[in-house]
């Protein structure tokens, strides 16, 4: 890694990272050129809202926003462009994109980052196994401009053009980890077994914590046994989530206790995460508070709910899918980059 406080415009270092940034331009060109063919719309969305995403565990940017009789409101920089893409689905359209920098407070490792760039794609009338063509359609279409067919991280490799894994979440514990996930969940979806939990996770070597909830063991487990093993040798769509595990998700269609949700992964790296989307605006707001009543109980704090989407969704957001996947670590894998700071122009300050 770079020194600390090493100017990254120094002409030498920047000359190694060129490389990286002309294939980054390539990516990005191919992404317009492939949405745009399918005749997508490519739209633009404030980076700065009311609520800035509501995963219990992100942190985001505060500020201010002054208004000119001299009062202020909080703002937040996204940490996804999700509920404004959203509300223009409610509008009417019916196919949109948008390459937009996000923000996460709190991140900054080889594969995370304060400021980084995200690609999030929606289709009306459609659901996530639309989306799992497009990733592959996509991420072939971008090996084709860049001439790179392989992914690569920490010396495993992904074929790209090659037949993709599939594989469900149940699948992916008993073959990796093997722990079998329904007898940890229990005979109700929306309250898993922790006790089951725990006792799994023991047989298998994994720390269990006291303090620890379903949800961290099952993090956990993934991180060490399950994560490492997905997407080598060619890409692999994780799919079929726990219920409770997908706030933004619809249950599976004959599956209610599943979510249809699925990751992409490629050399052990999550790529990507789906949704065939939530439209039902109480439930929802059921999800949201849930949520925001875990991140008050973990961190002391909460962001507020985004009303105008709720809004949207009361209105009628029509059946859709949507897909968030990040851009810069696709990049560090096209070029074997080892951290996201050698695919971007220029970091964040530290």
């Amino acid at each position: 890694m770079q020194p600390r406080n090493t100017p990254w415009w120094r002409p030498d270092l920047y000359a190694r990272r060129r490389p990286n940034l002309l294939v980054r331009q390539t990516v990005l060109q191919a992404i317009r050129s492939h949405f745009c063919g399918l005749g997508f719309v490519e739209v633009e969305t404030p980076a700065l809202q009311v609520s800035p995403g509501l995963e219990p565990h992100l942190k985001a940017f505060a500020t201010l926003l002054e208004r000119p009789d001299g009062s202020t409101r909080p703002l937040y920089l996204h940490t996804s462009p999700e509920f404004a893409m959203k509300k223009l689905l409610a509008a009417g359209e019916e196919r949109l994109f948008q390459l937009a920098p996000v923000f996460r407070n709190g991140e900054r490792a080889a594969l995370h980052y304060p400021a980084f760039l995200m690609l999030e794609w929606y289709r009306a009338g459609a659901d996530y196994r639309v989306l799992m063509q497009d990733c592959e359609k996509l991420l072939r279409a971008i090996a084709a401009a860049s001439g790179q067919t392989q992914l690569r991280w920490q010396g495993q490799a992904a074929d790209i053009a090659g037949p993709w894994q599939y594989l469900t979440v149940h699948e992916a514990f008993a073959r990796f980890a093997r722990l079998d996930l329904a007898a940890c969940i229990g005979p109700d979806p929306h309250r898993p077994d922790l006790p089951a939990m725990q006792a799994a996770c023991r047989g298998i070597g994994i720390r269990v914590d006291a303090g620890d909830s379903w949800d961290d063991l099952y993090f956990r487990v993934a991180l060490e046994k399950v994560e490492p093993n997905l997407g080598r040798d060619a890409p692999c769509i994780l799919h079929d989530y726990p219920i409770h595990m997908a706030a933004l998700s619809r249950p599976k269609a004959g599956a209610p206790h599943l979510a249809e949700r699925f990751e992409l992964y490629a050399c052990g790296v999550e790529l990507a995460n789906a949704f065939s989307e939530l439209t039902d605006a109480a439930e929802q707001r059921r999800r949201f508070e849930a949520d925001m009543a875990l991140k008050k109980q973990l961190y002391g704090y909460d962001y507020p709910i985004d009303e105008e989407f709720i809004s949207a969704l009361h209105h009628g957001l029509p059946d859709c899918a949507g897909i968030a996947l990040g851009v810069d670590r696709l990049v560090m894998l096209l070029t074997g980059a080892s951290r996201i700071e050698e695919v971007l122009w220029l970091p964040v300050a530290d």
